[in-house]
């Protein structure tokens, strides 16, 4: 674990969402209740594994669209979770050293680790900020995001694998409506949204065993999920399943089922 864990209260003793999804990718930063929700969960949906590698997946593909083919320089990634490389920093600097990222999270499990997002490439720039996503005031007037970010460019906005914790649809629509709101003409919103549209009955039991841990698993039908990208224009091929989202190859489609993947994802562009 990091040195400075320490400092925060991790609560180590109770599973937690961010850690459960880094045990699952094969990451260091968990605790015993973490393994052994991530090991129940993976007995009744064995394809848990292949979903979030999906998920992450489809996050590293959307950096590479937006920096490569859309040209976008900065981005804010909010709910970013503990830091698993390569980071979405890795991704974009890696095709334009100069582009910026502002990533948030309210997560004292994440402020941890925070440092690790915070080495990019000398031409470019990285910050964190630590905010709750259902205020996204505090992101929008945090010091950090109006120092790296230059609201008269276009950006592009990640929301990966996050709007599930948020229970109330009004909610969530009004939490990402009002950060779309603020980006310029030209900018990007992108997010993967939980659905148990493909496998619902070993998905039900998941969702049981997220909530017996003390976390919350909200799943969205493609209506409800297509609501968050109202008055945008999404980029093709819409709102589809992750793996399915500007594969690599067609051997990547053929290689998972569908029923092994929750998660909606899209990528629209505000007018």
């Amino acid at each position: 674990m990091a040195e400075s864990d320490a400092e925060f209260d991790l609560q180590t003793d109770r599973a937690h969402g961010a850690r459960i999804y880094d045990y699952i990718l094969g990451g260091k930063d968990n605790y015993p209740a973490d393994r052994e929700a991530g090991d129940n969960s993976l007995k009744v949906w064995p394809a848990l594994r292949v979903h979030m590698n999906a998920n992450r997946a489809f996050m590293h593909r959307v950096g590479r669209y937006l920096a490569a083919e859309c040209g976008v320089a900065q981005f804010l990634d909010i709910g970013t979770g503990i830091p698993t490389s390569p980071n979405l920093h890795d991704v974009v600097q890696l095709i334009n050293p100069a582009a910026r990222v502002v990533y948030t999270d309210n997560d004292p499990i994440v402020l941890a680790h925070a440092r690790a997002l915070m080495v990019g490439t000398p031409e470019g720039r990285t910050a964190y900020i630590d905010a709750d996503m259902r205020d996204p005031q505090t992101i929008l007037s945090a010091p950090e995001f109006r120092e790296v970010l230059d609201l008269d460019r276009p950006i592009g906005l990640l929301l990966i694998a996050i709007v599930h914790f948020i229970e109330d649809d009004a909610e969530a629509y009004r939490v990402v409506n009002q950060v779309v709101d603020v980006l310029p003409s030209g900018s990007y919103l992108a997010m993967s949204i939980a659905t148990d549209e493909f496998d619902p009955v070993p998905l039900a039991e998941v969702r049981r065993q997220y909530y017996e841990y003390g976390e919350t698993l909200v799943f969205r039908e493609r209506a409800r999920a297509l609501r968050f990208f109202d008055g945008l224009d999404l980029v093709e091929p819409g709102l589809v399943q992750v793996h399915k989202w500007h594969p690599d190859n067609a051997v990547d489609i053929g290689a998972v089922a569908d029923r092994d993947i929750a998660m909606y994802g899209a990528v629209a562009r505000k007018p």
